[in-house]
């Protein structure tokens, strides 16, 4: 048989056990808003059985239970849908980053719009058109100036803020650097901690919600791959191993964009800004300078009518037009390549008789035109009458001038909008459809980005949403649970009350018979 207070020792493991079940269940439904905190439970056993003390122990069927236990607090986790969402955060992460860099790059562009560089362009054109009408006019040649600058105003302004866009796409990356450095540290931080606490043999659960939640903010920073040792988390992020126990490898600008060049670095918001800077903007940045560069010197295959003069000195398709050679005249049309609209205003004449120098240049002297630096000649922005317009002219020398009314460069400037030049693609295409090229696959690019944004975003919440199902606290369900636990706690109390009442009966009302 057992002790007498035997059966109070199996009323106090209970009650004992319960209140720990009563105390987790506060536990989560105080932290049922708790960013990254996991539901607890407790996990219970039976104690250690006695056997039975008796004469005929040896022979006796069963042994006498001593009550339960409480063995350990663990969270409820799902190491599967961790490693999902890890993943599905992190392609979210680069998609938001390019579908807002694309979104910035067509505001920048503007078009279509009233305001935009094609409005711009088209300005251009048709102040050649109105020149070639009336090339006397003073009007019409301040006019083509004004329109001039505000088109190369434009690039220049649109290749700023496409600097600009690009610069700030790396202060991100810098800013990233920093924040997935103080992420990487508190993971390490925490593996110390959690181990210090479960080498005495206690549940580290806050802890451990606590270093997951971490990673789980680093996966929106880049792909990150997790890994249980013994001392902790081993983290690698974006292919560099950046935690292993309490050691942490602090990553910087320099080291993410090398991880991004070699492929390693494949998701998350740094990836998006380095992808975004170094293809988008680039690239758009890259096709405006061309657009720029061939508009001032690309190469350019034009008719000169019949009647033209041509500069003395000029050479084209290899021969030299001059006085003395007496073939400066043309006596029919003649077909020739020049470069890009400087080349051809160099063969026209201002109303001076002058011919024409350069009509665009660039603000910094260089050499190569870009949208950034494109500017108009400083001496036509002084004096919009040196804009050559006239193909033709009379008499030599100081005696040479304009034909009146002879607008034929500047007719031959209009026909340009039509004309197709090379812009470095492998087809010959005009300005209008290059530039409306730009801004269509532009739009292509931002429509899947965006697509593509909101399909990571879709996924990562249905992850999201498993994941909480599983680990998330349930009020309905803590509050049956609180149910249960405060009837098995009264259940107990009554037990010990009854056996009090038992031992008490024993105690006090029992003796020897007449006394």
């Amino acid at each position: 048989m057992t002790s007498t207070f035997h059966s109070i020792e199996t009323s106090k493991r209970s009650l004992v056990t319960t209140t720990a079940s009563l105390s987790t269940v506060s536990h989560n439904i105080a932290n049922a808003d708790s960013a990254g905190y996991s539901r607890q439970v407790v996990h219970t056993s039976a104690t250690n059985p006695l056997e039975a003390v008796a004469f005929k122990n040896a022979t006796s069927a069963g042994q006498i239970g001593t009550g339960v236990e409480a063995t350990s607090v663990q969270r409820v986790r799902s190491l599967f849908l961790d490693t999902q969402f890890q993943g599905e955060n992190s392609s979210l992460g680069s998609w938001d980053i390019r579908s807002d860099t694309l979104n910035k790059l067509e505001t920048i562009v503007n078009e279509p719009s009233d305001t935009g560089l094609q409005k711009v362009i088209n300005n251009f054109w048709s102040s050649w058109s109105d020149l070639s009408n009336n090339p006397q006019s003073t009007t019409n040649q301040k006019i083509l100036k004004e329109n001039t600058l505000a088109l190369t105003d434009a690039m220049n302004q649109m290749s700023k803020q496409l600097d600009a866009l690009s610069n700030n796409l790396t202060s991100s990356v810098s800013l990233d650097a920093t924040t997935i450095n103080s992420l990487l540290s508190t993971v390490g931080s925490l593996n110390k901690s959690i181990m210090s606490v479960e080498s005495q043999g206690n549940d580290a659960n806050d802890l451990r919600d606590s270093r997951d939640y971490a990673i789980d903010q680093l996966s929106k920073y880049g792909n990150v791959q997790v890994t249980q040792l013994s001392d902790g988390y081993q983290v690698n992020f974006g292919g560099q191993n950046a935690v292993t126990g309490t050691a942490v490898t602090q990553v910087t600008a320099a080291s993410l964009q090398a991880a991004y060049e070699g492929g390693t670095l494949s998701s998350g918001e740094v990836h998006g800004y380095l992808l975004s800077r170094d293809t988008y903007v680039a690239d758009y940045k890259t096709q405006l300078d061309q657009l720029a560069n061939t508009l001032a010197n690309g190469d350019l295959t034009v008719k000169l009518p019949s009647g033209s003069v041509i500069p003395e000195g000029t050479v084209l398709n290899g021969v030299t037009y001059s006085t003395a050679a007496g073939n400066r005249t043309l006596t029919s049309d003649l077909t020739v390549t020049v470069k890009g609209i400087n080349g051809l205003h160099q063969l026209g004449y201002n109303s001076a008789g002058k011919a024409g120098g350069d009509f665009f240049g660039t603000t910094d002297g260089s050499g190569t035109v870009t949208a950034g630096n494109i500017t108009m000649n400083k001496t036509l922005q002084d004096d919009a009458s040196q804009i050559a317009f006239s193909l033709r002219t009379t008499g030599t020398g100081t005696n040479e001038k304009v034909v009146t009314g002879n607008g034929g460069l500047a007719l031959l400037m209009t026909e340009l909008q039509n004309t197709k030049m090379d812009f470095g693609g492998t087809t010959p295409t005009t300005v209008q459809d290059y530039f409306n090229g730009i801004v269509g696959q532009m739009g292509v690019d931002s429509q899947e980005a965006t697509r593509q944004a909101a399909n990571a975003k879709t996924l990562t919440d249905q992850v999201d949403a498993s994941r909480k199902s599983v680990s998330g606290v349930s009020l309905d369900e803590e509050m049956t649970d609180l149910i249960k636990f405060q009837h098995a706690y009264s259940a107990a109390s009554r037990f010990m009350t009854t056996f009090d009442q038992l031992l008490d009966k024993l105690i006090n009302s029992t003796g020897r018979v007449g006394l």
